[in-house]
């Protein structure tokens, strides 16, 4: 699974000319899901999302968490992550997992943050068209990849 945070002062998702979902001060997420991505992929990563000290502390030093500030979460789901640009200019997404993979993975990803952070996670549609608004704070924006976790030996 790869996810991109972008931390901000506000998002929304639009469908058909109205506010579907939206969110103020928090991290606005974009999900993507490959083939091969079990759960333990979206555990990992709403870990990742709920702890990443991304946040300005007193003294002004990204030093907190979305938890820690009480911040929203809106995840939308997002197969263009998974794009491959290696051959051509024409992105394949052959490594995006379908429907019946993709859908479960991203809902326990949101059930997750939701678990780790207390708040509800408001979401996207997955598979619809939508106008995704944002204002990044920062900018901050982050991105993670669940088949490259970092070892610290």
């Amino acid at each position: 699974m790869r996810i991109v945070i972008q931390r901000v002062q506000h998002a929304s998702v639009t469908m058909d000319g109205s506010v579907y979902s939206s969110i103020g001060a928090g991290l606005l997420v974009l999900v993507g899901v490959e083939n091969g991505d079990v759960a333990a992929d979206a555990e990992w990563l709403a870990a990742k999302t709920s702890s990443l000290r991304i946040f300005d502390d007193e003294a002004g030093v990204m030093n907190r968490s979305v938890k820690d500030v009480g911040g929203e979460v809106l995840a939308v789901s997002q197969f263009t992550l998974t794009a491959s640009t290696r051959k051509g200019n024409r992105p394949s997404y052959i490594r995006a997992a379908g429907h019946e993979t993709a859908v479960p993975l991203y809902e326990h990803y949101c059930k997750c943050v939701h678990d780790f952070t207390g708040r509800e996670v408001k979401r996207g549609v997955f598979g619809a068209d939508m106008k995704v608004e944002l204002l990044n704070d920062g900018p901050v924006t982050i991105i993670i990849d669940s088949r490259l976790k970092e070892r610290h030996d």
